[in-house]
């Protein structure tokens, strides 16, 4: 009894001593400074950023943002089921999930640092031991086997918060590629959309070709007869001839277009060109689209790009607090469970515990610089977050911006527009008609002709404008995309 309560005192003496040191020593570490270094960059205030003007006689609704499944708008089977196609193969997708996987992974490696630490070892050495060693006879001067069988465990006490800042930074960086991966699903299901409008241009042009080359055909049919009759010279004839191979050059040069169009399609679907011989001609639905409510700020959580830079810089702050926390000591609980013997044949033996435990501490005391080095690189980091999440903010407000300039212009240009095709049209008529009827000639024909078909071409590619500027305000607007995360 007496015996027990002896060690049980000794073994209160013999911790009483580390904690003491361990106390002084955290106490001591207080003179560890990182006065003087902090963060210089300011974060924007989405509110602060004037756009007031820009947006005046916008039509603006609560319910305008996208929906997540914004192509549906457009009235396209076709188009729907490419798009579902990229999706899911694209390798862009692909390489979204990776680096999500990635940076799951170095979260769970950084997260480990928080739970307790367990290995276990084996060792066997056969040594000679020296005669003149500190061991005496019989091991002096023989060969013998040392065995040593340990179960070892540790857990760091994460008193300043050091760990948990830096797992906290891991698990930004994995948010941060989350939305990164929704950033990457808008940008590949925009360019398919912008890429299937494109072929319908090419498309409605290629129709405007081949009836352009109808006629002409016809109206030199028309010439020979005139000149047969003497009506006409040969000048006429060969001005009507020259005309043919043009309007087949525009024709083949429209066949390239749409063909280089699927072999584009087909890529974005990650699939070879054969794939893209079987996209049929679009039939995209012109779509008038309300600006919503609340612009700028609630652009905060609507733009993937802005909320995965919002998570960069949660990310970086945390990383700050991670550096400061290696200022402070580093305590860790320690403890070793085995057996030790020379020989090996007492290894198992009463007698060849070797139980050991208690804290361990470290904490820095001249490193030449390299912790305030590394602090002062987190902070430039987080500068550098901060910026990059204001310009960031202010190209996403500058796009939303622009596609609406860019819609207003369409919508001027096409009321213009519609009229100068329809004066062009009744000009080559009329003057068609004069030719037929004899009393005008040919050159006249040709001078209507060139700005209906300038004025056509035009029309045809502002419906194709208008549809890719609307694809570019949905994706400015975020594509359906809604964050809940940082506050």
């Amino acid at each position: 009894m007496i015996a027990a309560r002896h060690r049980k005192d000794k073994l209160r003496s013999g911790l009483r001593a580390p904690l003491a040191s361990l106390l002084a020593a955290v106490l001591t570490a207080g003179c560890a400074s990182f006065d003087g270094l902090a963060p210089k960059a300011v974060q924007t205030d989405a509110s602060g950023l004037a756009a007031s003007h820009s947006l005046a006689d916008v039509r603006l609704s609560p319910a305008a943002w996208p929906s997540s499944a914004w192509w549906q708008r457009f009235g396209d089977p076709q188009l729907d089921a490419l798009i579902a196609e990229a999706l899911a193969g694209n390798p862009g997708i692909g390489s979204a999930r990776a680096r999500i996987d990635k940076a799951v992974g170095l979260a769970a490696s950084s997260g480990a640092a928080l739970a307790p630490q367990a290995s276990a070892g084996a060792d066997v050495t056969r040594q000679r031991y020296s005669s003149n060693g500190i061991f005496p006879p019989p091991i002096a001067g023989s060969w013998y086997t040392q065995t040593q069988l340990a179960v070892s465990f540790s857990y760091e006490l994460d008193l300043w918060g050091r760990n948990r800042a830096a797992y906290d930074a891991a698990l930004g960086q994995v948010r941060a590629a989350e939305v990164d991966a929704y950033a990457v699903r808008l940008l590949l299901s925009a360019s398919v959309a912008r890429a299937y409008a494109q072929l319908g241009r090419s498309f409605e042009q290629l129709d405007l070709a081949r009836s352009t080359l109808v006629q002409r055909q016809a109206i030199l049919d028309l010439i020979r007869q005139r000149v047969s009759a003497g009506l006409d010279s040969d000048v006429e004839l060969k001005q009507a001839e020259v005309s043919i191979p043009a309007a087949r050059q525009r024709v083949a040069q429209l066949e390239e277009e749409i063909a280089l169009g699927r072999n584009l399609l087909a890529a974005l679907l990650g699939q070879g060109p054969d794939r893209g011989l079987a996209i049929a001609r679009p039939h995209m639905q012109e779509q008038s689209i309300a600006l919503p409510s609340a612009l700028p700020a609630d652009l905060l959580g609507r733009r993937p790009d802005v909320v995965a830079q919002r998570w960069r810089v949660e990310s970086a702050r945390r990383d700050i607090e991670a550096a400061k926390g290696q200022f402070y000591p580093n305590v860790n609980l320690t403890a070793l469970i085995g057996v030790q013997s020379i020989p090996f044949s007492k290894l198992l033996t009463r007698g060849s515990e070797i139980p050991s435990f208690g804290p361990a501490l470290q904490l820095p005391l001249f490193d030449g610089g390299r912790l305030r080095g590394n602090l002062a690189a987190k902070d430039a980091d987080y500068d550098l977050a901060i910026e990059q999440y204001n310009q960031t903010l202010i190209d996403a407000l500058r796009e939303v911006v622009d596609q609406l300039a860019s819609l207003r212009s369409v919508d001027a240009q096409r009321i213009e527009l519609d009229r100068a095709v329809t004066t062009a049209r009744q000009a080559y008529e009329l003057a068609l008609a004069r030719y037929r009827a004899g009393i005008g000639s040919y050159l006249q024909v040709l001078a209507t002709e060139a700005p209906l078909l300038e004025q056509q071409s035009l029309q045809a590619n502002l419906r194709a404008q208008e549809l890719e500027l609307s694809i570019n305000l949905i994706r400015a607007l975020g594509g359906g995309f809604e964050d809940a995360g940082v506050s």
